[in-house]
């Protein structure tokens, strides 16, 4: 692909809070699908809506072909906004579009998540993380890179359901999610699982403490073996649902 220049005003910095991270002309030599295919069969969250498609108009009676599609606000690669888990919580219609474009880390623990389905991230692998690239920036989204994407396909695997209806998969754990809040002051979390908490987690209090301000919460991604460590800007499309607790995402990730 040949590289593209992207021009950034530097009097608009893409989050409000800080200085541009990136130089006012930026070379994007990748850009990445992080985001799934959406279609009837994908994993689901339990009790969750279907994911529907019907056709509505054809080329042989209308002229012209479309179809309607339903599905939850959590489903496929989605965002997640406080007023999920807060009822005094922003909806999602009402994050600033500055708050949609901001850096990534990547934090790689398939290791661990092979052997541990239930693994969560813990402070030892923010730091042995940061030994090897240098601490995490503040006001940066950080992914964490399980492997569980490979199962899409596989929507009993993906959940990982037991005999009891528990789920099995990797997250997030609370007190490395404090560490990135209060002293990386991240702008968010993502996760290539159907969520940042560990699904044996039905409290979802990882998310709960990640939305107590309007951050960014990612879930379902896919491709994070082809992003690098860092050095990277996240691009993130969404319905803007009014009064919406999340929304179907298509996420890029833009590679200097």
């Amino acid at each position: 692909m040949k590289p593209e220049n992207i021009t950034m005003d530097r009097h608009s910095p893409i989050n409000p809070q800080i200085s541009n991270p990136f130089p006012l002309t930026l070379t994007i030599r990748r850009i990445v699908h992080l985001s799934h295919l959406i279609e009837p069969n994908i994993p689901r969250w339990p009790d969750d809506p279907e994911v529907e498609f019907e056709t509505v108009a054809t080329l042989e009676k209308e002229g012209y072909y479309l179809r309607r599609f339903s599905l939850g606000e959590h489903s496929a690669t989605h965002v997640n906004s406080p007023n999920s888990f807060y009822s005094t919580g922003l909806s999602l219609d009402q994050y600033p579009a500055s708050s949609l474009i901001a850096p990534a880390v990547v934090i790689d623990i398939r290791p661990k998540a092979v052997t541990n389905p239930d693994y969560l991230l813990q402070p030892s692998d923010l730091l042995n993380w940061e030994q090897q690239h240098g601490q995490i920036p503040h006001r940066s989204i950080v992914l964490l890179y399980t492997g569980w994407q490979s199962k899409w396909q596989d929507a009993a695997a993906f959940l990982n359901s037991d005999s009891s209806g528990i789920l099995h998969f990797p997250g997030m754990g609370c007190e490395a999610i404090q560490l990135l809040l209060l002293e990386r002051q991240i702008a968010g979390v993502g996760i290539d699982t159907h969520g940042i908490d560990g699904g044996m987690d039905a409290t979802f209090a990882v998310n709960r403490l990640v939305l107590q301000e309007p951050r960014i919460v990612l879930e379902n991604l896919t491709n994070l073996d082809q992003l690098p460590p860092r050095d990277i800007m996240l691009v993130i499309g969404l319905l803007r649902l009014k009064g919406g607790t999340g929304s179907p995402a298509a996420v890029l990730a833009l590679i200097p």
